[in-house]
């Protein structure tokens, strides 16, 4: 799993039959990589998500379709005094 931010949407005039209805949404991780992926949890511009890679993203979106990596979780604001 890698942990990111969402930093924005992108918009398919074409997708196969079963990306219908699944947002995309650019993520980038605290090392700068920039990743697409499948939204299954609804995050928005801003948040701090996790990301599953490889057959993970496919389980998580549901179905045999070809995508590599979906945001599986939004992470809440780490409460100040907790220990990371």
């Amino acid at each position: 799993m890698l942990r990111a931010t969402v930093t924005g949407k992108v918009w398919a005039t074409r997708k196969t039959e079963g990306l219908s209805g699944v947002p995309l949404l650019v993520t980038q991780t605290p090392e700068g990589t920039v990743c697409i992926c499948a939204d299954c949890v609804g995050a928005g511009e801003g948040e701090q998500v996790l990301i599953a890679t490889g057959s993970a993203a496919r389980l998580a979106v549901g179905k045999a379709l070809p995508v590599d990596a979906a945001i599986i979780a939004i992470l809440d604001p780490q409460p100040e005094g907790r220990i990371p």
